[in-house]
């Protein structure tokens, strides 16, 4: 009988091969054996499962396998430099040393120097902190600016967690609250539209752990996916398909899009009136939410502009802004219209002339016709002026690109605060007071208020492939604490297992001489700021 598992770093990939170089690095000690554990098996303890791993294969996460009786870790440790590549590889070159970075994202195929001073260890394969009563895989000290710093380093198994899925778009994807599936598992539903974007709210602990098998499993892929940059289709109830990918155009019914509106037709009407004015003798901007109309809209009177007599569908809201003129849909300015005459009832023979001369727009400038009025005030399509296209191209050229933005939330719960403390509610203090700082994969976390450490964090900002899965079902997600010592030792730290970098990098994460722990470095996002968990207090 043994203590606890042993985890050890270095193989690259175990299919019945011995693991490879750097040699074995024991994290953590050896489980008890289950007695009806077959001797050739291992007893894996990093999450609820407890797989019982053979000669040469993996667990169920594959983040962990059994190399000759040992337990490694199957990922190396992401370690981020602050230096950009170029500089390092020039650097490097007059050294007659070997490269010590790569790309955003990808893998290195050398080790860095010990005494590198700028670099931060993620979460990032720094297996977790599961019983829950260890302290962190890696509790690292280091000196900024003459300050002593430590960094809480820990891999994260979270229940608790989803997605919040912003995609710029005017189409409808499906009514507020409908079920949004994969495979035909409900993984979320559509939440609230936001100014230009609608609003996805996928994953959680009710689609991963409340309801079948098949829909805990499926959210869980699906979560896994989304958080590493990866496409994903999905299709809500009575609405669209999508195919969402974070930092990518969504895909909408078939139809990648490609702008987002400039702003509502009522704002629209106001940003533009100037360009149309001596132009135009009206102008309608569709709108699923707020139709403008020049003419009646207070920019249009300002200027002077006189009443077009133009009749049009809809509620009335305040003078040239118009609700509910159509139905949602994927048409002009995210109503089903694809016709814009369909939402003009008529013109007032008392106010409006042959000749006269009108522009119908969406908001993205992606849709519109030019139109002048017959002798029957009816009308009747010709060909756009130039000056009036300008304007047409500069809503377009005023509308960013289509994106669908995928920032991941989750709850700090016992294991990552244990890991940190023996007194866990001193960390959450800590955190509220701005005393620590959290980040994900060195990507900055906003930590929302109220009770608790719920993180959420933009995974277009963390290195690819940031994100892993156990099969209880949860998401596996990097988490990183930094604050001074002094704040540390306050709140209660395991300071006995603080160790510096160099230690780190050197012996492993178990001190064994000899034993340098498997890593990779990326060059550091540079959106991200640097050092990535610089405390607020000192930034």
């Amino acid at each position: 009988m043994t203590e606890h598992t042993k985890v050890d770093f270095g193989a690259e990939r175990v299919d019945g091969e011995t693991a490879s170089t750097p040699g074995p690095t024991v994290l953590e000690k050896a489980a008890p054996r289950s007695e009806r554990m077959a001797t050739n098996k291992i007893e894996c303890n990093a999450c609820p499962v407890l797989c019982q791993i053979s000669e040469g294969r993996t667990g169920a996460c594959d983040r962990y396998a059994n190399a000759q009786g040992r337990l490694i870790r199957v990922d190396p440790v992401v370690f981020l430099s602050r230096a950009d590549t170029a500089g390092l590889n020039a650097n490097a070159n007059a050294a007659n040393a070997a490269d010590t970075t790569v790309e955003f994202g990808a893998a290195s195929s050398t080790q860095d120097p010990v005494t590198d001073p700028s670099l931060f260890v993620t979460g990032i394969g720094a297996s977790s902190t599961y019983p829950d009563y260890k302290p962190a895989p890696f509790i690292v000290a280091s000196n900024l600016d003459d300050v002593d710093m430590i960094t809480v380093v820990t891999e994260g198994i979270f229940s608790y967690c989803s997605f919040k899925v912003k995609i710029d778009t005017d189409r409808f994807l499906g009514p507020e609250q409908s079920n949004v599936r994969c495979q035909g598992e409900i993984v979320g539903h559509v939440t609230t539209a936001e100014y230009g974007s609608q609003m996805l709210s996928l994953g959680g602990v009710h689609h991963l752990t409340g309801g079948s098998k098949k829909e805990g499993r499926v959210t869980c892929d699906m979560m896994l996916a989304l958080g590493n940059k990866q496409a994903v289709e999905f299709t809500i109830d009575g609405g669209a398909s999508l195919v969402i990918r974070a930092g990518a155009a969504p895909i909408v019914d078939g139809v990648e899009e490609q702008r987002m509106r400039v702003g509502c037709g009522s704002a629209t009407i106001g940003i533009f009136a100037k360009q149309w004015f001596d132009h135009v003798d009206e102008v309608v901007v569709v709108d699923d939410h707020i139709t403008g109309v020049l003419t009646e809209h207070q920019a249009g009177r300002c200027l002077g502009m006189a009443r077009s007599g133009l009749k049009i569908r809809g509620r009335k809201s305040t003078p040239g802004r118009y609700f509910q003129v159509a139905n949602p849909g994927t048409g002009w300015g995210g109503t089903d219209i694809h016709d814009p005459l369909a939402i003009v009832e008529g013109f007032d023979p008392a106010v409006a002339k042959p000749g006269m001369r009108l522009l119908m727009v969406s908001t993205t400038g992606e849709h519109a016709q030019w139109y002048e009025l017959d002798h029957d005030l009816v009308p009747r399509i010709a060909a756009m002026p130039e000056a009036v296209r300008r304007t047409v191209d500069r809503i377009g050229e005023n509308c960013e690109p289509s994106l669908a933005s995928v920032l991941f939330i989750g709850g700090a719960g016992g294991s990552l605060r244990a890991g940190a403390t023996e007194n866990p509610v001193l960390l959450t203090r800590a955190i509220k007071q701005k005393l620590v700082n959290v980040t994900c994969g060195g990507a900055p976390a906003y930590v929302w208020p109220g009770g608790g450490i719920t993180v959420m964090v933009d995974v277009s900002r963390m290195p690819d492939h940031s994100f892993g899965t156990v099969p209880t079902p949860a998401l596996v997600a990097p988490i990183e604490f930094t604050m001074t010592y002094d704040a540390y030792r306050d709140l209660g730290g395991h300071l006995d297992a603080v160790r510096s970098l160099e230690s780190v990098l050197a012996n492993g994460p178990d001190h064994t001489e000899g034993a340098p722990l498997a890593r990779r470095t990326l060059a550091r996002n540079p959106d991200n700021p640097w050092p990535p968990a610089m405390p607020p207090m000192l930034g």
